[in-house]
């Protein structure tokens, strides 16, 4: 089989690298020809597990290849992926423009028969929106070609992405023939989840990933909500977590405690769910809520802090451990760390970072604001305080007698309450964590 991908960032990337993976050849398009050239030389433009060595092995193998021309490599494509962004618009609306840009290049190039599937994650309808422009370019050429449209939400986590793709939990393809159903079967079968495959109309298979991504950010912005009571009450959050993750009908999952979601996903779908239910005249009051939840837990670490030295901030020193939103992932939008260091550049603190990966998108948008340090004892030297905003695994058990020694002021903002108190007691340590 052959598929072509539109979009080169973290979807189409992932989405075409995989695909290539199982044997189909792939050719990704993207309109930027600097990042296509460093694509070419296998070298990513993201910080991925594992994708960089699947990226090398299928060029190699000439099954991955990229290109910034749809019509060189439309020819005898099965099926034509349309993987481009949706950021927010200034009402945080999806802004699909790009996504009806690719259905115009599609229209222009397209040849035969395929299924031009929407993976980029729209409001419901935008998906036939792409069908008609599709359509309208094939009648300004005056063609006929018959094609059909789908829609195919991706369900991938930054960090466990690849992993995600080969071992998905479902498979969700909205069509509206059995020729698009049987492609997309077979496209997908190599993964041997075949019965995990969940087809519906189009519509529904758009909304499916809004919801899916609104229902995880409830249960955190949840379980903020209920720690930041038990830190009023006495009430211990992880022993909560625990009562009512055993429940079945609960489960533990996305229960955890901590200064708020970020990323690509979360923030911009809920905030797109939003817009699409005020435009249709109806008020989304829960989801709602669970985003005016995070933006308020996104202060907490600096209002632990700030707390902490009775508001008298200006000239201390403050060590930030984490960067990325999330561990395994370079990704910083909409970072819980943005608003904290934001912050504390307000109140004129010195503040030194550390993350394994993510120091160059912070360069880029702090510049010399910061200072970035070598390692997690290097950031921590002569602090008044540390923050730990991300959960990475070499912050969970540090050399505490190492860190004690760099550190002016023993305490401690744990954001992801990655430590235990018996522990920061036994070591000296000031320790604030969520709930």
């Amino acid at each position: 089989m052959k598929i072509v991908v539109i979009g080169t960032g973290y979807v189409g990337l992932v989405t075409g690298t995989c695909f290539s993976e199982l044997g189909v050849d792939v050719y990704c398009v993207d309109i930027d020809q600097k990042k296509i050239e460093s694509l070419k030389q296998a070298e990513i433009p993201i910080y991925e597990p594992g994708l960089q060595e699947i990226v090398e092995r299928n060029i190699k193998a000439q099954r991955l290849s990229f290109t910034t021309s749809a019509e060189e490599c439309m020819q005898g494509a099965d099926a034509i992926f349309i993987a481009v962004g949706t950021p927010p618009d200034e009402d945080g609306s999806a802004d699909v423009r790009y996504v009806l840009e690719a259905a115009r290049s599609v229209g222009r190039a397209l040849n035969g028969y395929a299924v031009v599937t929407v993976k980029s994650t729209v409001p419901v309808g935008t998906t036939q929106q792409v069908k008609q422009i599709v359509q309208e370019q094939l009648d300004k050429r005056g063609v006929e070609i018959e094609f059909d449209v789908a829609s195919n939400p991706e369900f991938l986590k930054e960090g466990r992405a690849v992993r995600d793709f080969m071992m998905p939990d479902r498979v969700v393809v909205g069509v509206e023939s059995q020729r698009a159903r049987d492609l997309m079967t077979t496209l997908y079968s190599p993964l041997m989840m075949t019965d995990r495959l969940l087809f519906t109309d189009i519509a529904t298979a758009e909304m499916t990933k809004y919801a899916a991504n609104a229902m995880l950010a409830t249960r955190i912005s949840f379980m903020n909500d209920i720690a930041n009571l038990c830190e009023l009450t006495g009430a211990n959050v992880d022993m909560v977590r625990k009562g009512i993750g055993a429940d079945i009908r609960i489960g533990t999952k996305f229960l955890y405690a901590g200064c708020g979601y970020g990323g690509s996903c979360f923030p911009k779908d809920v905030r797109a769910l939003i817009s699409t239910a005020d435009k249709l005249g109806y008020s989304m009051e829960v989801i709602k809520a669970v985003e005016q939840v995070n933006n308020r837990q996104k202060k907490v670490l600096f209002e632990k802090l700030n707390r902490h030295f009775a508001g008298e901030l200006k000239g201390k020193k403050v060590a930030v451990w984490g960067l990325a939103f999330k561990p395994d992932t370079d990704d910083m939008r909409e970072a819980p760390s943005l608003t904290l260091i934001e912050s504390l550049l307000k109140a004129e603190c010195e503040i030194r970072v550390f993350d394994p990966v993510a120091m160059p998108n912070a360069k880029k948008i702090f510049g010399d604001k910061l200072y970035y340090a070598q390692n997690m004892y290097d950031a921590a030297t002569d602090a008044d305080a540390l923050v730990v905003a991300t959960e990475w695994k070499e912050f969970r058990l540090p050399a505490w007698q190492t860190l004690s020694a760099a550190m002016r002021n023993k305490v401690i903002i744990d954001g992801r309450n990655i430590y235990s108190r018996k522990a920061m007691q036994q070591n000296g340590f000031t320790y604030y964590r969520i709930g």
